[in-house]
């Protein structure tokens, strides 16, 4: 298994990427990039009930992306960066790994179009 994080199982980024996978969801965070805003707030750009971004807020928070807070009436919300910082260690570890495959798939392309015989590195079934 592909080491993520310390701070990051494989579960809380299943959840972390579960909740960006939500259009709507996506637009709070980034609309909560820009600084804290109520529920009310939230929801002014969008066609669904407060009932509805609250549900949304509630899988954000769940995945850690935010953190909610209470003042009197009023609901808060605000971007937690560090769990989107996990996310984002993540994606560059497997653009690095993906990187460096290509790299050398291109390598074996430009062998085998200069009619250099392919590499005799066996694979792990044996064969070139």
């Amino acid at each position: 298994m592909l080491s993520v994080t310390p701070e990051r199982t494989s579960g809380d980024l299943d959840l972390l990427f579960g909740a960006l996978a939500d259009s709507t969801r996506r637009d709070i965070v980034e609309r909560l990039a820009l600084g804290e805003a109520t529920v009310t707030e939230l929801a002014a750009p969008f066609s669904i009930s407060l009932p509805a971004i609250s549900r949304h807020l509630k899988v954000l928070e769940r995945a850690s992306i935010i953190t909610r807070s209470r003042d009197g009436r009023w609901r808060s919300a605000r971007l937690s960066p560090m769990s989107l910082a996990s996310a984002a260690t993540w994606l560059s570890l497997q653009e690095r790994l993906w990187a460096e495959r290509f790299d050398r798939l291109d390598d074996h392309l430009a062998r085998l179009g200069s009619g250099e015989p392919a590499s005799q590195t066996k694979t792990k079934r044996g064969r070139p």
